[in-house]
C-alpha cells in the first residue's frame, strides 16, 4: 500500500542486522491516523469474512489490532509474553522465537478468550521469519478457532515468513513488502 511505503521512506531508518526502525510512527510512538488507515485497509480486505476477533501478540501489535477490531466491530485479544496473575490457569500456550529480541518466550492466551466458534484475523506490525504468526496459529489451533486471514504492517519479504504462510494457504495482506535493506536502503517489492 502506497501510504505505508511513503511513510517508511520518510521516517523509517535502517539499522545493522537488517532491522527497520519505525519507532517514530508505528511501534513506539504511534501515529494513530496511520494506524486507522491500516485498519481500514484490513477491513476492506477481510471485512466480509465474518471475523469475530482480532488477535495479536503484545506489545507492538496491540495498537494496530485495537483499531482494526474497532473498525470491524469485534473484540481484540492479545497473547501475553508471560503468564501473569490476572490469567487463570487454563491457558493456551506456544513457544516463540523473537528475531528482534533474539530470544525465546512463551505466549499465552486464556482459554475463555478464544474458542471453536471464533473466526479470527491475526494482526502484527512486522512479519519476518514468521515465528510470532506461527505461535498465534498454534494458539488458534489449540482453541479450535478458524483463521480468516493475516494482516501485517511491514513484511520483510526477503525473509521466509510470508512465503511460508502463503504456502500453508493463509491469506496474508501486507501494507508494505520490503525486498531488501542492504546498504542502509529500503527497497520495496513491486
Amino acid at each position: 500500500m502506497e501510504f505505508m511505503e511513503e511513510r517508511i521512506r520518510r521516517d523509517g531508518r535502517v539499522a545493522p542486522g537488517e532491522i527497520l526502525k519505525v519507532d517514530t510512527f508505528l511501534n513506539h510512538q504511534i501515529d494513530v491516523s496511520l494506524i486507522r488507515q491500516i485498519a481500514k485497509a484490513l477491513k476492506e480486505h477481510f471485512g466480509n469474512r465474518e471475523i469475530t476477533k482480532v488477535v495479536t501478540i503484545e506489545a507492538s501489535g496491540i495498537a494496530i489490532a485495537s483499531i482494526t477490531a474497532e473498525e470491524l466491530g469485534v473484540p481484540m485479544v492479545f497473547a501475553k509474553k508471560s503468564k501473569s496473575r490476572n490469567l487463570n490457569s487454563d491457558t493456551y500456550k506456544s513457544r516463540v522465537y523473537s528475531y528482534t529480541h533474539d530470544r525465546y518466550y512463551d505466549i499465552v492466551v486464556n482459554e475463555n478468550a478464544l474458542n471453536d466458534n471464533d473466526k479470527v484475523l491475526l494482526v502484527d506490525d512486522f512479519l519476518a521469519n514468521g515465528q510470532a504468526m506461527q505461535g498465534l496459529l498454534d494458539i488458534c489451533r489449540q482453541a479450535g478457532a478458524d483463521v480468516a486471514g493475516i494482516g501485517i504492517c511491514i513484511e520483510k519479504s526477503f525473509q521466509p515468513g510470508g512465503k511460508a504462510l502463503r504456502e500453508e494457504g493463509y491469506d496474508v495482506l501486507s501494507m508494505a513488502k520490503i525486498k531488501s535493506l542492504e546498504n542502509g536502503t529500503v527497497e520495496f517489492e513491486q
